[in-house]
């Protein structure tokens, strides 16, 4: 396979090309020993019947990314998750973009509920019939005490829409199954041909709680695939930007966390500086969510002395707060009691799902991009990577508290050093049949961006990978054989994203 590295272009044609056969053998070896699946994808092409395949591997230990290509020609290939589970919703996604069948699949069904690219179906679904979300086939457990519990898609909460349906026995859940696809746009079919005006308001759109992780990724694509270097100061603004965002949405959820288990203290202190941090990045930007700030070659807005000043102040002030209310849950016994034991996910199953970001390092697994795969001001100034090992709910809300005070000291530290200089370069125009992958740490976990130019230098696929679309498994793992009510707890323990894995 082809090694590359986070954020450099490499051309088409040195990617090696192998038979089906050997591509499946290839992931299965390389996962065996460790790597995992960061992407894996096709490519349309000018006939139905073909298409073209590609998938990432991230090799953590060694700081490399290992890129393979194969062919898939007629209507099915065999399904690599029996082997490797990591690729199950991959295979689902290939499927039914490209009208494929995963023969083999252990439980091949649609994953968001669209047609597909070329016309043809994998389910044999008549073209007049309707396609809707979460309608078709669920699992069931079948018994004389056993009762389904159907949930959503419209929710208690204001929150987006996604079903989840439970095989219980009494309140014991044997298993759950989560059905997803309410939000999707059509994003990446929409970035074909690209990039044009409306791609980067696309990219801060993604996933709205994430508009400074997923810009950075695309723009990461763009400037490898133009071969363009980023000045200092704006590589240091990014990552200040990236912290932001991460301190605001952990603040967030460990507030959630608290009041879910009925602890209101915390989750009301939670609720105000989640906010006082998101004006932070306004400050920065004019965007609490940091829109308009991530540009192509750099950003768009400048700190002059007197906005640095006023941000260390909001810092040191957002600091001493969210310290002090967040202890506040570490130290309440009722709140632990919920809070531990609840919703494990041990480190094996991590492994062989694939699991990324805090719900991975919750877990004993030490992976986090930032370290692992580092980029922009990453490569010059690395965070400790927290982790826990216990995987419950508490392990999950106690590695969001450690990142929280990582990222206070990171900027902290950015802010009293930013390097002096311009904050954006001119892009260059896109190399053509070339390839760039692109790997962030968002607050959820990895974002992988892979953007592959055609001949006329414009994108002939560009393929998003939200932490989220990792994660939602491990969600429906953690439930098993755990009391039905704890499902909220769980939920908010994870808060993955719905438009992020919906696209």
């Amino acid at each position: 396979m082809k090694e590359v590295i986070n954020g450099r272009s490499v051309p088409l044609e040195s990617i090696p090309e192998f038979s089906f056969e050997e591509f499946s053998k290839t992931i299965v070896k390389k996962t065996g020993e460790g790597k995992r699946v960061s992407a894996l994808f096709g490519v349309p092409s000018d006939r139905a019947d073909r298409v073209e395949v590609f998938v990432v591997l991230a090799d953590d230990d060694r700081n490399r990314l290992l890129v393979g290509r194969s062919t898939i020609e007629g209507p099915s290939f065999p399904s690599i998750t029996p082997l490797c589970p990591q690729v199950h919703l991959f295979e689902r996604e290939l499927a039914e973009q490209f009208g494929l069948k995963a023969l083999g699949h252990p439980w091949f069904k649609p994953l968001r509920y669209t047609p597909s690219w070329t016309g043809r179906d994998a389910w044999d679904r008549p073209a007049t019939e309707p396609i809707l979300p979460a309608v078709g086939d669920f699992y069931r457990v079948e018994g004389e005490q056993i009762h389904e519990v159907a949930v959503g898609p419209v929710h208690a909460g204001v929150i987006e829409p996604g079903h989840f349906r439970f095989q219980c026995y009494g309140e014991e859940v044997y298993h759950l199954e989560i059905a997803l696809g309410f939000q999707h746009r059509g994003v990446e079919r929409a970035l074909l041909g690209g990039p044009g005006k409306r791609t980067l308001h696309y990219m801060e759109t993604l996933a709205g709680d994430t508009t400074v992780g997923h810009t950075i990724s695309y723009t990461q694509v763009v400037e490898g695939l133009s071969r363009t270097q980023k000045p200092p100061r704006s590589q240091a603004l990014r990552g200040i930007a990236l912290e932001l965002e991460r301190i605001a949405n952990h603040i967030g959820d460990l507030g959630a966390l608290s009041g879910d288990v009925g602890f209101l203290p915390t989750a009301s202190f939670c609720g105000r500086i989640r906010g006082e941090v998101l004006n932070m990045t306004a400050l920065l930007c004019g965007n609490r969510f940091g829109r308009a700030l991530i540009r192509p070659g750099g950003v768009g807005f400048d700190v002059d002395d007197q906005r640095r000043g006023e941000l260390l102040r909001r810092l040191a002030i957002n600091e001493t707060d969210a310290r002090d209310a967040i202890n506040l849950l570490w130290d309440n016994q009722s709140v632990m009691a919920r809070f531990e034991d609840t919703g494990p996910l041990t480190k094996d199953q991590a492994i062989e799902l694939g699991i990324v970001g805090p719900a991975a390092r919750a877990s004993g697994l030490s992976r986090d991009v930032r370290y692992t795969q580092p980029s922009g001001v990453f490569r010059f100034a690395q965070i400790p990577v927290s982790t826990y090992d216990s995987g419950d709910v508490f392990a999950r809300a106690y590695v969001r508290w450690l990142e929280i005070q990582q990222s206070f000291a990171f900027i902290r530290d950015q802010l009293e050093n930013l390097p002096d200089g311009a904050i954006v370069t001119e892009l260059g125009a896109l190399e053509a049949d070339s390839l760039t992958v692109s790997l962030n740490e968002g607050w959820r976990g990895e974002i992988c961006h892979v953007g592959i130019t055609g001949e006329d230098g414009r994108f002939k696929r560009y393929k998003i990978v939200d932490p989220s679309f990792h994660n939602w498994t491990a969600l429906a793992m953690v439930l098993r054989n755990q009391e039905i009510s704890d499902f909220p707890l769980c939920n908010k323990s994870f808060n993955l994203s719905y438009c992020g894995h919906d696209l």
